[in-house]
């Protein structure tokens, strides 16, 4: 632990460094803390700037990863929302933020990639543990049976309420987590640090079964199925650790199946979400709210209709459907790639995948196993909720793709990605 934490470099660089390793342990938490931590890094990189440093902030790669709020600043110019697109853009500051302040911080962020990987990924260790002993102490204290901690009371939402975040993010933050132990543990040929990546991985695979995240589950499927065994290991390595992945997985398939809770959480929700037909005033799935988005955006295929206006348009169709709770909770269209579609159209999606497919480019070149499981969470999630448009998501996509961009080995500039032969 003491190499996780101890660093040797100027004092300058040290503080820069915690600043990031004190963001990181406080995502989890209130946005206060996060927010608070970010405006004192932001005040000491501009005490610090130099003109060389300044040079180094003001690439196209930086303006690629902050492509999504510059999307929102153009949106401004035709919506009818104007005060509630800047709010939108307000709360997605950090996406513009972090791209510069960690090019123009001076901190060599290759070095201390692992450290602030792992104090990330401890940090969501320490926060799952914390929620199962908050989750006993309310079961020992109504004098229930320890199994009720896998009822519908302590499961999903419920499970994260303590930390006061939403389940989905909460867990998208556990699956990479799961990524990192998994790559080092695969890495490091220490049996005392194998031993506790081991460990930590077991506490936050029950952590994420226990967040009851579809979307985060498929996620994290995908990547150790599929992007583990073709990235780590050569090819009859791959077939072995294929196959152990799959009979690791088939526990939480075990469990989905057979415990009550977990069985209406992943499946028969998944399914009212996905077939029950719209209107329905008792439960209305997601596909009701997809489908009222997708008639917006058809009307208004190429641009959308500005930046804040998707909240208001919604509320309206939600009316008009008769769909009453979403309505009253004003509920977004829980698909990011609909909800930029809404705003900035056919143009707007289209830059937004192509950021996409330059950060699972730039990944994929730097065969950065952690990096592609960075990007199959926010290509997955972006299914089921509005990722850019929370607090938590918006942290998680704009500090992480920024620091994966900028501390790849190589460091690969994106525009000219696609222009190079990946073999060589």
């Amino acid at each position: 632990m003491k190499t996780v934490v101890s660093i040797n470099d100027s004092l300058e660089n040290k503080i820069s460094f915690w600043h990031l390793a004190l963001f990181l342990i406080m995502l989890p938490f209130d946005r206060f803390y996060s927010e608070l931590i970010l405006l004192s890094f932001i005040l000491h990189t501009l005490i610090h700037i130099t003109k060389q440093r300044l040079q180094k902030v003001l690439t196209r790669q930086n303006l690629l990863l902050c492509s999504v709020f510059l999307l929102g600043v153009i949106g401004l110019f035709w919506t009818h929302d104007y005060s509630q697109g800047v709010k939108d853009l307000i709360r997605q500051s950090a996406i513009l933020l972090f791209p510069f302040l960690l090019s123009a911080s001076g901190i060599d962020l290759q070095r201390y990639r692992e450290k602030l990987l792992l104090i990330f990924a401890f940090t969501s260790v320490i926060t799952i543990i914390y929620l199962y002993i908050d989750a006993i102490r309310i079961i020992l204290y109504n004098g229930l049976p320890i199994i009720s901690v896998f009822s519908r009371l302590f499961i999903n939402h419920n499970f994260s309420s303590p930390v006061d975040m939403h389940a989905t993010y909460m867990a998208m933050y556990v699956a990479l987590s799961i990524s990192i132990f998994l790559f080092y543990i695969l890495q490091d040929k220490r049996k005392g640090l194998q031993y506790i990546y081991g460990i930590s991985l077991l506490i936050l695979s029950a952590g994420l079964l226990q967040l009851a995240s579809r979307s985060v589950l498929i996620a994290i499927f995908i990547v150790i199925l599929v992007f583990f065994p073709y990235f780590m290991l050569k090819r009859k390595k791959r077939v072995r650790l294929s196959m152990a992945a799959l009979v690791i997985l088939l526990i939480p398939l075990l469990a989905i199946t057979k415990v009550d809770s977990f069985k209406k959480r992943y499946v028969e929700n998944l399914k009212n979400d996905l077939v029950q037909t719209p209107g329905n005033e008792i439960q209305e799935p997601r596909i009701a709210r997809w489908i009222c988005g997708w008639e917006l955006a058809r009307k208004s295929p190429v641009i959308g209709y500005g930046s804040g206006s998707e909240k208001r348009l919604l509320k309206e169709k939600y009316f008009d459907k008769k769909l009453y709770s979403s309505y009253l909770l004003e509920l977004n269209a829980h698909n990011q790639y609909l909800s930029i579609l809404i705003k900035t159209g056919a143009i707007g999606l289209f830059i937004f995948l192509a950021t996409l497919f330059a950060g699972f480019a730039a990944a994929w070149k730097q065969r950065d196993i952690i990096f592609i499981s960075f990007m199959t969470l926010i290509a997955v999630v972006s299914f089921s909720e509005n990722v850019l448009d929370v607090n938590k998501g918006i942290f998680f996509y704009a500090f992480f793709f920024s620091f994966f961009a900028l501390s790849g080995n190589p460091i690969i500039n994106f525009t000219r990605l696609i222009k190079r032969n990946p073999d060589h």
